[in-house]
């Protein structure tokens, strides 16, 4: 048995330091992950020419419970391969293997965002499409590290001069006080400006529907964006009342992407191959819609 998994069970009130969720959540997600597990396992040996009987070949070193811990683990602190597979008993390879096997099934259990949660039911869609129009939805942008690139061009693509360093950006859209994650936009080269993100997201919502965001949408259709001081000239007190009023409902955006930033994998410089950007990124936004409890997981 592994050290954190072993940890967990002796101690599950500190799951969520650990992994990023609780234990009830955890366990809700160990359930309809071995659910998705079986169903794969049984696909794959209805393809299969069998030479061997059925139980054969070489026994995993992990249980199923405990490859999910691992890949949960990863995703919330970040070691090495290396260090990931002694605190798992494993190699560093095997832990690599375990971590992308699972990282595939919790994608497609954990629907990143609301709009994603129904995009395959057109009635639910529409529906949920018509709701949002009586809010204001908030929208906003985190940049997160990636390794230089080797590719002159590529480093002049993805070079930040805002964050001075090499960035992937990232777009969310909430609901007011950060209740959901209603839509989000992965992977684009960090100087990409905040408004050309969020023209091309406003396309997945109703031509009325109303956004709020930070200075960096000023300009944009159906955003209200805080008053900006002209040069040389002062706000008028009414306007900065309407820049406060306009910030307390903001700030719950930048909280939800404080959660999204528990998770070291979504934070510190991206590591990993950058093909398996916005599949994790949207892996880790479906489990902060589970931490903070609007998506409902069923086996």
């Amino acid at each position: 048995m592994s050290i954190v998994f072993k940890y967990i069970q002796k101690y599950p009130q500190r799951t969520k330091q650990l992994l990023g969720i609780s234990y009830e959540q955890y366990q809700a997600l160990l359930k309809a992950a071995l659910n998705k597990h079986i169903k794969i396992q049984k696909e794959k040996e209805s393809q299969k020419i069998r030479i061997n009987s059925p139980g054969g070949g070489r026994k995993e070193l992990l249980s199923s419970v405990e490859q999910i811990c691992l890949c949960l683990f990863y995703l919330r602190q970040i070691p090495t391969f290396e260090i990931l597979g002694m605190l798992f008993g494993v190699s560093k390879s095997e832990a690599h293997i375990t971590f992308h096997y699972w990282i595939k099934i919790l994608r497609e259990i954990l629907p990143s965002s609301l709009l994603e949660q129904v995009e395959d039911k057109e009635g639910d869609l529409i529906i949920v499409q018509e709701i949002l129009i009586n809010f204001k939805l908030l929208v906003d942008s985190l940049e997160q590290p990636i390794e230089r690139p080797f590719d002159n061009e590529k480093q002049k693509k993805f070079y930040s001069g805002k964050k001075k360093q090499h960035t992937l950006k990232s777009q969310l859209v909430s609901l007011p006080n950060g209740q959901d994650i209603v839509d989000v936009e992965v992977g684009f080269p960090g100087p990409t400006a905040d408004i050309n993100l969020f023209r091309e997201q406003q396309n997945k919502f109703d031509e009325q529907q109303g956004f709020e965001g930070d200075k960096g949408y000023q300009g944009g259709k159906n955003i209200t964006t805080p008053h900006k001081k002209k040069r040389k000239q002062q706000l008028n007190e009414q306007q900065k009342i309407e820049n406060r009023i306009l910030s307390s409902k903001r700030i719950y955006i930048e909280h939800l992407i404080r959660i999204v930033r528990v998770f070291k994998i979504a934070s510190q410089r991206f590591r990993l191959n950058s093909n398996v950007y916005k599949e994790i990124i949207l892996t880790v936004c479906g489990l902060v819609r589970l931490r903070i409890g609007t998506l409902v997981l069923t086996s």
